[in-house]
């Protein structure tokens, strides 16, 4: 999870190619189901229409913003990895909405070399 531009689908990409596992992107969702809807109502549609899409196989990565801990709860992760390398996004709603995780299993505070974060959760993974 993460504000839009923080590495979010470039990390959920290269770890699903690394796993040989599922991505599943937040906007690439969206688009199929043609719903831009950011109201409140909206965006808990959009964690649960994530969860049920992250439920379809066994493990998978799924990569959306969750700017609320609701969203987070209503998506159930069974782990979290905080993309937390931009303050402030091009949309203004989400900015004032965005609650930073108090729970979470990798935080990523920088972007730079994509490869680092991806070793950082890769490590973390391959330790699980």
């Amino acid at each position: 999870m993460g504000l839009p531009g923080s590495g979010k689908t470039t990390l959920g990409e290269k770890l699903s190619k690394k796993f040989n596992i599922p991505f599943w992107d937040a906007d690439i969702v969206r688009e199929i189901y043609n719903d831009w809807d950011f109201s409140s109502r909206g965006r808990e549609r959009q964690s649960l229409r994530m969860r049920r899409l992250a439920e379809v196989d066994s493990i998978s990565i799924s990569a959306f913003i969750a700017p609320l801990p609701r969203y987070v709860r209503v998506f159930f992760p069974d782990k979290l990895i905080w993309m937390d390398v931009v303050k402030e996004c091009k949309y203004e709603d989400t900015n004032k909405l965005f609650q930073s995780p108090q729970k979470y299993d990798v935080r990523i505070r920088k972007l730079g070399d994509d490869d680092e974060a991806f070793n950082l959760v890769r490590d973390y993974f391959d330790n699980f």
